[in-house]
């Protein structure tokens, strides 16, 4: 949450790309419309799911298993979504290939994920008009699209492959998000009863820990703020001069809110929504523009990563 003080942005045009191969669903079409629909349902499919029985899986990010290396942007999404939906155990994921090359195979009669992957090309007309023009031709975006199984529709796999998250022990002080918070360096000033982040001056504030009902909640709500610190000029400069109430204004929360469910997540920690009051102006923005979410959601990965990286620093620092 931000006073109207401290307002926020996220940028980007409306548009509607359709994914490269004639007569495929639209893929932004497709997972805008299950993300609308699940809020409208009252559901946050970016939080909710590790508040319901159907979610077996351990918290953190999904991951290939092959390369180690976790997914970004909506494909968190996409594949909460369907890690909750199957009743999976892990969040660990791979491609047909991926599993033929470590030993194993997708077992007869799964069904894969689709998945995406930004990128952009070079129409043949545009590559004409601008060797004629003498200009540097401009690039069309477009996703591509590719299938993941998760582990547990593989079998043959190496034994750690199948190995999911460890459960967080419950506790008042997080110590490791104690130090993350700690390692950023961001000017937390606590105090008070609200909140907020402010731009102009660079500082976050929020309430002391005590103050929150369930004292979870304090580090939900440090993580949130720190998503709009990742917006400052210096760091990752998304534009955050827009007014509260704003369609803009929205579309910055929503980068906020996804952040902190990736940090959390990313930590064992639960995600909640910290902004419910916000979920209308959020479908609005969705409804109107079929690639918000995945604007958001890699601004949202973008910030996770940057808050993230500083545990890697206090690591090696202690180490």
């Amino acid at each position: 949450m931000t006073p109207e003080t401290a307002n926020h942005r996220a940028s980007g045009k409306r548009g509607r790309f359709r994914a490269k191969g004639a007569g495929k669903p639209n893929l932004y079409d497709e997972v805008t419309a299950r993300i609308v629909a699940e809020l409208e349902e009252g559901r946050v499919p970016w939080a909710q799911p590790w508040g319901t029985p159907d979610a077996k899986a351990g918290l953190g990010l999904p991951k290939n298993a092959h390369t180690g290396r976790t997914y970004s942007g909506v494909n968190i999404l996409i594949l909460w979504h369907h890690v909750v939906r199957a009743g999976f155990s892990t969040q660990t994921w791979l491609t047909y290939r991926q599993a033929q090359e470590m030993g194993g195979n997708v077992m007869k009669g799964e069904r894969g994920v689709t998945a995406c992957h930004a990128d952009t090309f070079v129409p043949k007309t545009e590559r004409e008009r601008a060797a004629r023009d003498g200009e540097e031709p401009g690039r069309v975006p477009f996703l591509k699209r590719f299938t993941l199984f998760n582990v547990e529709q593989c079998e043959g796999l190496p034994e750690d492959a199948y190995q999911g998250a460890a459960p967080l022990p419950k506790a008042k002080i997080i110590p490791h998000a104690e130090c993350l918070i700690e390692a950023t360096g961001a000017d937390f000033r606590v105090g008070g009863i609200k909140a907020f982040y402010v731009p102009s001056e660079d500082f976050i504030r929020v309430p002391p820990q005590p103050a929150f009902f369930e004292q979870i909640n304090y580090y939900r709500t440090c993580f949130h703020e720190l998503g709009h610190w990742t917006g400052h000029k210096t760091r990752l400069a998304r534009d955050l001069s827009h007014s509260f109430g704003s369609k803009p204004y929205a579309r910055e929360e929503l980068v906020a809110e996804m952040a902190t469910a990736f940090v959390c997540a990313s930590l064992g920690i639960a995600p909640t929504v910290r902004h419910t009051d916000y979920i209308g102006s959020w479908l609005e923005v969705l409804r109107e523009d079929n690639r918000a979410i995945f604007r958001a959601a890699s601004h949202a990965s973008k910030a996770a990563d940057f808050i993230l990286a500083f545990g890697d620093v206090a690591t090696d620092a202690a180490a």
